[in-house]
């Protein structure tokens, strides 16, 4: 019985200093295994496929091509707006400066900014965690901010964050009304409440056999045509959400009618929360200036992210209600919060509708949530197999003895798949989902450190620097499993990176659970029957991989 072997890894070209490509490069070759003499018989080398990434839209913004019968008109309308954006941030300067030193403390340390501005040159879109690891250095793990008067706030140590993001979560809110960001209160109770009934540690084992078998067909697309590595990890993750949270089946080609939507909206989820990314997330008045305004192409680009959004959050639930109606809805998330409308109203003392207003918000979540975080988890940890080899045979090595050569892994086997396990945490660690966090915004003034931080402010937490702090992972930098082990168990004293990589404290993401499996699984069962080894040149001749970070929100 073979056992075949793709190669795959998420990279980017070398280049200068810590600076990537936007290019998303997926390398593939095929190679043979035999169980009874471990022998390779090399496979039929396969093009490079280029998944373009996100392009910086500060850059897309800024290139217009601009027409309007009334053109003189709209001149002398500019210079207007230009001089209200300045006013208006000087007098934010102004009034955040006073207030900053209300209570007789300092505001945090903090590179020096120029006037009215601020510190909008320190702002920098490509890898911000490395640059403010780099600046903490200078100024501390506490690192303060203000752009055009909106003060941000950077946290670089896992104390930090848990102080700030676990003790104080009542003090921080979301950016929109996306459930895993909203503001702590009733609200986000009555969503929270609902999600975790069907995702808890518990409730996620009935899922088990859905993402078993979408896990399956998942090698046999990988065996079939290992070039679309990355759209085959796409299907896989899609597919299992979606049958779970509305109880639709994929095609085996992938497509679906959200596919394209689930794609937009990760990315506005991505690139339109990273502080500073966009002027208009730091002067909200400027989201009223008409998209042929030059400078303002970033109303089209929001535009489209509503629609996806709003697609989402519609379109599973409505498709669901009207099956529930028809008599035909098979089982699934949705179908069963619809079922208990009437109770949770009774609970709660809300209307039918604002129950299913609460439910479409779960389903949007939990196919955003879900379609994403794992699935940049898995490229990491094929990257990684790509480059440490002796870590690989040690996974391979243990799944010979767990599981045997005449099956394929199942969740059963987790418990006595230690090294499997550790390799996830450290896939999790490594290369992080969200490298910046999520940012919340605080509601009222408080202090952390001694220092002075004002409402309105917004604080990430740096969680690449939490995950690569040296006192904590000796040599942060290389991918070693072991650092999770102790006496051949699961250390459960060590740091754990899923605490840091699904959000913290009573915000943690309640899926985790449900995206851990799915990590487990793909993991377990590529690695139980492929090996993945770094591409080849025309020569033959291994070719270098220097793994890097795509930009946004998720990485």
């Amino acid at each position: 019985m073979p056992r075949s072997k793709p190669v795959a890894e998420r990279a980017v070209p070398e280049q200068e200093e810590s600076q990537f490509s936007d290019d998303l490069v997926i390398v593939v070759r095929l190679d043979v295994r035999l169980h009874d003499k471990r022998k390779w018989r090399p496979g039929v080398e396969l093009p490079l496929i280029h998944a373009m990434d996100d392009r910086s839209l500060l850059e897309v913004t800024s290139e217009f091509s601009f027409v309007h019968p009334n053109m003189e008109s709209v001149l002398r309308t500019i210079p207007v707006l230009l001089v209200a954006v300045v006013l208006l941030a000087f007098v934010r300067f102004l009034l955040d400066r006073k207030n900053g030193y209300t209570r007789g403390l300092p505001l945090p340390p903090g590179p020096k900014g120029w006037p009215v501005i601020g510190n909008m040159l320190n702002m920098t879109a490509s890898q911000p965690w490395i640059a403010y690891r780099n600046l903490a250095i200078e100024c501390g793990d506490i690192i303060y901010f203000q752009v055009l008067g909106q003060p941000l706030l950077v946290l670089g140590n896992a104390a930090l964050v848990s102080e700030f993001f676990e003790k104080r979560s009542a003090n921080t809110v979301g950016q929109d009304k996306n459930y895993g960001i909203m503001p702590y209160g009733q609200q986000w109770r009555q969503h929270r409440r609902l999600f975790w009934q069907h995702f808890n540690v518990r409730a996620v084992s009935a899922y088990q056999q859905t993402q078993t078998d979408t896990t399956r067909k998942f090698l046999l697309k990988l065996l079939q045509d290992p070039s679309q590595l990355v759209e085959h990890i796409r299907y896989a993750f899609l597919a299992t959400i979606l049958k779970v949270l509305v109880g639709i089946d994929v095609s085996d080609n992938g497509d679906n009618q959200y596919s394209g939507h689930i794609d937009a909206a990760l990315e506005g989820f991505s690139q339109g929360l990273m502080p500073g990314k966009f002027l208009v997330g730091l002067l909200p008045f400027l989201r009223f200036v008409p998209s042929w305004v030059p400078g303002a192409g970033f109303q089209n680009t929001f535009a489209r992210w509503r629609e996806a959004s709003a697609a989402l959050r519609h379109g599973p639930f409505e498709h669901v209600k009207d099956a529930m109606e028809r008599g035909d809805a098979p089982e699934s998330v949705l179908a069963k919060l619809l079922s208990r409308v009437p109770d949770e109203s009774g609970i709660w003392g809300a209307s039918a509708e604002e129950v299913e207003e609460i439910i479409k918000n779960i389903g949007f979540v939990g196919i955003e949530g879900g379609a994403e975080t794992t699935f940049s988890a898995v490229q990491s940890a094929f990257l990684a197999m790509s480059l440490h080899p002796s870590v690989q045979k040690k996974v391979q090595t243990e799944l010979d003895a767990v599981v045997g050569p005449h099956r394929l892994p199942e969740f059963a086997d987790q418990a006595s798949l230690v090294y499997v396990s550790a390799l996830c945490k450290e896939a999790l660690r490594w290369q992080n989902v969200t490298p910046m966090g999520v940012p919340h915004r605080t509601t009222a003034d408080d202090e952390l450190e001694g220092y002075f931080v004002p409402a309105g402010t917004l604080v990430s937490a740096n969680v690449w620097a939490c995950m690569h702090d040296p006192a904590v992972f000796e040599d942060p930098d290389e991918f070693r499993p072991e650092r999770f082990i102790r006496n051949g168990k699961l250390d459960v004293s060590a740091r754990d990176p899923s605490a840091f990589a699904f959000g913290f404290g009573r915000r943690i993401c309640p899926g985790r659970h449900f995206a851990e499996a799915g990590l487990f699984i793909i993991v377990a069962s590529v690695l139980h029957v492929f090996d993945i080894t770094p591409p080849l040149d025309e020569q033959g001749r291994p070719i270098e991989i220097t793994p890097g970070q795509t930009d946004g929100i998720i990485s």
